[in-house]
């Protein structure tokens, strides 16, 4: 009886703990993603498309 009284701060204390680490795991994919826009490949070819088309 005792869980099911306090089931309401459960649920609080899980919502906030899924809001911390979905926050978390944003910023790390934000910044190593922020790392792999900055690293360049040299030598390769960069692929270049070409549209022909009348405007309408």
């Amino acid at each position: 009886m005792n869980v099911l009284k306090h089931m309401e701060a459960i649920f609080l204390a899980a919502a906030v703990l899924v809001g911390v680490t979905s926050a978390a795991h944003a910023a790390s994919v934000a910044k190593h993603e922020r790392y792999d826009a900055q690293v360049t490949i040299e030598g390769q070819q960069m692929a270049v498309v070409k549209v022909t088309a009348k405007r309408p």
